[in-house]
């Protein structure tokens, strides 16, 4: 199979065999459902976990907030982390004491407690691998489905699309983007969108949450905002349609990927938040975004199943493109 997801032919096959007969559990596994939810009485408990295999000089922060990222989807606030730090045979005691320090300062910042894991130096790879658990909590009425989408509901986006994807082809592959003509102004650029606008939803979500009536939110990561918006369509079981040209792309995202002939809206985009709610909450919830310094954009609708998968743009009304795999994944196999 090719890098990156299970086929979400296969997935979905997979997932058909999953027998649940605990009645506590509200939320289970599902294309396009990226956290667990269970009923504990007062509270429900969110638990999502993901890895981390790109071999990023700041790995353990990137693990945390990419997994604090699904819990906040929820409408939730993530609480705990475990992580699993698995590293080659060449590392030092230095790098596996800063990757833990990673670990625990970017828990610090977002209020999380660090409650365990597993570390160890693993035989047969040649880069570190951090794997996270995040749990957290939400109220029965703030839960949050990525299933809850509504026909005729406004798709908005904050941010940008493929902010993680345009950063990590600056970091791991700065000497093709140099040969591709890109200037190094703009690759040291790139390399920051990790921090600034950020790959953090926590904030966005929350500013959602306290400002409209949010029917769904979800993270864009792999596959990027057409996968995202393909699994917030299949979960809810609409359809989509989106205005291409009302997409937000920044601008070193689009030199980087029109360098390396990469499209923007297949490429690893955490940091961008798909939200569908009624389209008289949009005013409500751009205002509340701005005033929290995150910006956002509306995109498109959703909208009945059998009127499929649109995008609009300058050739008109089109079939909204489908990508197999991630751009980067694909970029990166050649």
């Amino acid at each position: 199979m090719d890098i990156g997801k299970f086929p979400p032919q296969l997935l979905e096959r997979m997932l058909q065999k999953t027998g649940i007969s605990d009645h506590r559990l509200l939320l289970g596994p599902g294309l396009g459902e990226d956290a667990a939810v269970i009923d504990l009485g007062e509270t429900l408990l969110v638990a999502k976990s993901d890895p981390i295999t790109f071999a990023t000089d700041r790995i353990g922060w990137y693990a945390v907030q990419v997994n604090a990222n699904d819990v906040a989807c929820t409408g939730g606030t993530p609480r705990w982390f475990l992580p699993t730090l698995l590293v080659p045979e060449s590392f030092t005691e230095d790098q596996a004491e800063d990757l833990y320090t990673q670990v625990l300062d970017a828990c610090t910042a977002i209020n999380v407690t660090l409650i365990g894991g597993h570390s160890e130096i693993t035989y047969g790879i040649d880069r570190p691998i951090v794997s996270g658990t995040m749990l957290g909590e939400v109220t029965k009425e703030g839960l949050i489905r990525t299933g809850g989408a509504q026909e005729g509901d406004s798709i908005v986006v904050t941010k940008g699309i493929a902010i993680e994807g345009t950063a990590l082809l600056a970091l791991e592959r700065p000497d093709d983007l140099r040969k591709a003509g890109v200037p190094e102004s703009t690759i040291i650029q790139s390399t920051q969108l990790l921090g600034n606008p950020g790959i953090s939803v926590i904030l966005d979500a929350q500013a959602a949450c306290t400002s409209a009536q949010v029917h769904s939110m979800h993270d864009v990561t792999e596959g990027g905002l057409v996968t995202g918006l393909r699994e917030v369509a299949a979960a809810s079981g609409l359809g989509v349609a989106i205005e291409e040209g009302s997409v937000p792309v920044l601008p070193t995202t689009a030199e980087v990927c029109e360098a390396l002939g990469l499209n923007p809206l297949g490429l690893l985009a955490s940091g961008a938040l798909i939200i569908t709610l009624p389209p008289e909450d949009v005013p409500s919830l751009l205002s509340s975004l701005e005033k929290k310094g995150v910006d956002a954009w509306e995109i498109g609708v959703m909208m009945a199943a059998e009127e499929g998968f649109v995008s609009i743009g300058r050739e008109g009304e089109v079939e909204l493109a489908t990508f197999a795999r991630d751009e980067l994944a694909r970029y990166f196999s050649r």
